[in-house]
């Protein structure tokens, strides 16, 4: 019984994606009747329309009414907000800092002198 469900719910789902594979085996069909009935260019042999103009039409048709069925879905579908975040603030303003005593940093470096004058002598002979 579930697995039944379960097929009808699965073509009730399938059924509109299916609705222009039904307009084309229609189609195949009754080709002969569209063509000599149906077909907007019968008149015109020449043109070997042999009834593609009215599944044009009706494809185009069912495309337009699928078209407008989704847009007006989409257009009356409620919209649920879940949360409002509250909005941020950000203030920034410069700090003051004050010292109670005044830093003062002395650093000296060694002084260095360098071996210069044993490195630039000539060679003795």
């Amino acid at each position: 019984m579930r697995s039944f469900i379960a097929y009808i719910l699965l073509a009730a789902i399938m059924l509109p994606t299916l609705s222009p594979w039904g307009t084309i085996a229609y189609f195949k069909l009754n080709r002969e009747y569209i063509a000599k009935v149906l077909c907007e260019n019968r008149k015109r042999p020449e043109l070997h329309c042999d009834g593609k103009c009215y599944l044009a039409k009706k494809l185009k048709q069912q495309q337009e009414k699928q078209d407008k069925e989704t847009s007006e879905k989409v257009h009356n579908m409620p919209v649920i907000q879940l949360f409002t975040p509250e909005p941020y603030f950000y203030h920034f303003e410069p700090e003051t800092r004050m010292f109670r005593e005044l830093v003062s940093f002395f650093h000296q470096l060694p002084f260095y002198s360098a071996p210069v004058g044993k490195l630039l002598r000539p060679p003795k002979r």
